[in-house]
């Protein structure tokens, strides 16, 4: 079981490093574009492994996880399919290519600026939850803390800030690259009001109060 939890984490920090290097290399190749219907079928790709991260992120279905596997088990079987399905989608990926734009140096030090300040967002936020609670590798206590400091004081959740920050801002934007992140962008956008409900649920009044005094979601000043 513990080999179990364990494998489980390694497999997410590799879903994580292959959807890093399939943005950085395969994404970011010089193709002609490949036309509409490839970004249809990309999106259709994305939304599989979308539904499974909103569906049984959500209590309900965590519920009747909890009917066929230990509730010791619950977080590490979310995370192993979540992560095999991310994998999917890098690998099946279809090419869209297209070029929007490329900066050339020095400019594109400041897309570099841009990605690290997202990589900040997104290594704070998760450190403030606890890395091995989304790698599934230890439970959320029961009496866990609402996080209000640090980057949660400027949007409410700082990780997709951050992800958003590094896969808009690369100094060669392909249609790959611009696809991937509008897609995932949104599944993010829309994503955030069932989780907040959820989060209600959980700190109740807490997050309330929270969600009064950081009125950003997403980005500041926008969403």
């Amino acid at each position: 079981m513990r080999l179990f939890v364990w494998l489980g984490g390694a497999l997410f920090v590799a879903a994580l490093a292959v959807t890093a290097w399939t943005y950085a290399t395969v994404f970011g190749r010089d193709l002609p574009y490949s036309g509409s219907t490839t970004v249809l079928l990309d999106a259709l790709l994305f939304g599989c492994f979308a539904l499974h991260h909103s569906l049984f992120a959500r209590d309900r279905w965590k519920a009747r996880l909890a009917r066929v596997v230990p509730p010791s088990l619950a977080r590490s079987v979310y995370v192993w399919v979540a992560s095999g399905l991310l994998i999917v989608v890098d690998l099946l990926w279809i090419p869209i290519g297209g070029s929007v734009y490329r900066i050339a140096w020095p400019a594109a030090a400041l897309c570099l600026g841009v990605q690290l300040v997202g990589a900040w967002f997104t290594v704070r936020g998760a450190g403030a939850i606890n890395p091995l609670e989304l790698a599934g590798i230890r439970q959320r206590p029961a009496a866990a803390d609402l996080q209000v400091g640090g980057p949660y004081r400027l949007v409410r959740h700082p990780l997709y800030l951050g992800w958003m920050l590094m896969v808009f801002a690369p100094a060669q934007l392909t249609g790959d690259r611009l696809a991937f992140a509008l897609i995932s962008t949104c599944y993010l956008a829309i994503a955030i009001p069932f989780e907040e409900r959820s989060l209600v649920r959980l700190f109740g009044t807490e997050y309330e109060r929270y969600r009064s005094r950081v009125r950003w979601r997403m980005i500041p000043y926008v969403y």
